[in-house]
């Protein structure tokens, strides 16, 4: 329970590795913060969460707008006290032709993706730079490589990488460490379902899942790894580190 009486805010924490990094918090005694624009899922995670008599508070949130993100950290302040831990997790994942993709296409996908982490982490750090705290990204193995038609996606990844390491150097003095997580595949859905294939391609034997990554925030968020800052980390099983060569 190394967390209890700290407060962490997890966007996208509805669905998918959101839901898992907020478990891992919840488990370890932290009050979380669920910001989702999902309302359904948002608010059964968030009866889930109390039924199991953890401490949690679910925000309707979408992070494409700049008062909804006030509001969001507004309120946990407001029921906590102070926010302590920010985790930047909510994203999309649309893939477009290169030679059909809009500007309007473009802007919603570094808007959701990048432009909301600058926006939040910017409310967190006002937060916390009285008392210090951590910040973590949730960037992609796609920010380092790439499949076709994905420029905006990647685009949006490998800026919050940079952006990382920026606020790392900007919020350093007021004792805010933020650090970045590229997770490769983490399954979400029916894991049971995945082939043999689907595992062996990973040098781990196996694809991975949400709490690999929450694992790795709270690793992050322990005040005893306050020395890392700046840094990404890469959760991939292995993938980004083979060498494939055509047979």
């Amino acid at each position: 329970m190394r967390f209890i009486g700290k407060t962490v805010v997890i966007t996208g924490a509805g669905n998918g590795i959101g839901k898992g990094i907020a478990r891992g918090f919840a488990a370890e005694g932290a009050n979380v913060v669920i910001g989702d624009i999902d309302k359904g899922s948002g608010k059964r995670f968030e009866e889930e969460l109390l039924g199991l008599k953890a401490s949690a508070l679910f925000i309707p949130t979408d992070i494409r707008d700049e008062s909804g993100i006030q509001n969001l950290f507004a309120e946990a302040a407001s029921r906590y006290g102070t926010v302590d831990i920010l985790v930047n997790n909510a994203g999309i994942s649309k893939f477009h032709s290169f030679f059909d993709m809009t500007p309007e296409i473009w802007d919603e996908i570094i808007d959701t993706n990048l432009r909301s982490v600058f926006l939040c982490s910017q409310a967190a750090g006002r937060i916390m730079k009285d008392n210090g705290g951590t910040i973590i990204n949730i960037a992609s193995t796609r920010a380092f490589m790439s499949e076709p038609h994905t420029e905006a996606y990647s685009a949006s990844k490998g800026g919050i990488v940079a952006l990382t390491h920026a606020l790392a150097r900007t919020l350093g003095p007021y004792q805010i460490t933020v650090n970045c997580i590229s997770p490769g595949w983490i399954e979400t859905g029916d894991y049971e379902n995945l082939s043999a294939v689907d595992h062996s391609q990973h040098v781990s034997g196996r694809v991975g899942k949400p709490h690999d990554i929450a694992r790795t925030c709270l690793f992050l968020a322990d005040p005893l790894n306050d020395f890392i800052t700046g840094e990404n980390i890469i959760i991939d099983g292995g993938m980004t580190k083979k060498m494939i060569y055509e047979e």
